[in-house]
């Protein structure tokens, strides 16, 4: 299994650049930031810009996977962020994965003065978001217009062309999301049961992810792609909690997550107060074990 960190960008430079030195110097596999323009709990504290963040992340560190959790329709065009994305990808030196997901309605679905959207109109949004985003990175050339987006005659360079793109991490609990995945994502995000903030113990969500990886593998096999090529991640600490309570609790998590099919799991580096409150050396105990200089 491979595992990651979740660093909130909520502190200035000078103090997030040692978390995200320490996140790569403790063995992590990924790392990733949270994009919004504002969160539901911060809303009267610091919160800092995604892509700069990433782009400083990059030029920081020297192995760790970096990543957004995730880029969404509510504020992003997909011309725009796939600008954003190759030019954070080559300061990172190939090292970026993009999570995707449809937007929740919120504080980023509002503030821009957007007219609210139901489900259903979400995931049509979802679906053009994510093809047009797949098209500018791999083709290049798009002319395109849709009831969502336009991309006149948009020319798109560097690496468009090649055939590669960087790898997105698909976050989807529902089939269009799930189709989304099979056919786009080098991973499938989930956190348990979708907007669920009320954390439980693993053992009370885990027949939700079973049934979920049930459905991963079927939209898998409808996109004729074998199932045991897409990536299964686990983001805790929303419907999961617990994780990282002791360095037990995190051993135990790892295996049971591993015996249901998940591929990666990632947790929130601890905090001192809500969210995502815990102990930091709980974390930096785990890594020592099992990642850092680890057989």
């Amino acid at each position: 299994m491979r595992h990651g960190v979740v660093l909130l960008p909520e502190h200035e430079w000078k103090t997030a650049a040692g978390r995200w030195r320490a996140a790569d110097a403790l063995g992590f596999h990924h790392a990733w930031t949270y994009d919004h323009l504002m969160w539901r709990w911060f809303a009267d504290r610091r919160w800092y810009g995604s892509i700069p963040t990433l782009a400083a992340a990059a030029a920081v560190t020297d192995t760790i996977g970096l990543g957004l959790l995730v880029a969404t329709p509510n504020f992003r065009h997909p011309v725009a962020l796939a600008k954003d994305l190759v030019t954070v990808d080559d300061i990172a030196r190939g090292r970026l994965v993009c999570g995707l997901g449809a937007g929740a309605p919120g504080h980023d679905a509002r503030l821009l003065g957007q007219a609210p959207l139901g489900p259903r109109e979400r995931a049509d949004r979802f679906a053009a978001f994510v093809d047009l985003l797949d098209r500018v990175l791999v083709e290049g050339d798009v002319d395109e217009r849709n009831p969502w987006y336009t991309a006149a005659g948009a020319t798109f360079h560097p690496r468009a062309g090649t055939g590669e793109r960087l790898p997105f991490a698909v976050a989807a609990a529902g089939p269009r999301g799930m189709d989304l995945a099979a056919r786009h994502g080098r991973y499938w995000v989930t956190s348990g049961p979708p907007n669920d903030f009320e954390p439980k113990p693993l053992r009370d969500v885990l027949p939700v992810l079973r049934r979920q990886q049930a459905a991963v593998d079927a939209a898998c096999e409808r996109a004729g792609r074998d199932p045991a090529t897409l990536r299964r991640l686990l983001l805790a600490d929303a419907a999961v909690g617990g994780v990282t309570a002791s360095l037990a609790a995190y051993e135990d998590a790892v295996g049971e997550l591993a015996d249901a099919g998940f591929t990666d799991l990632v947790v929130h580096w601890p905090r001192p107060d809500h969210p995502y409150q815990g102990d930091e050396e709980v974390l930096v105990r785990f890594a020592e074990k099992h990642l850092a200089g680890a057989p």
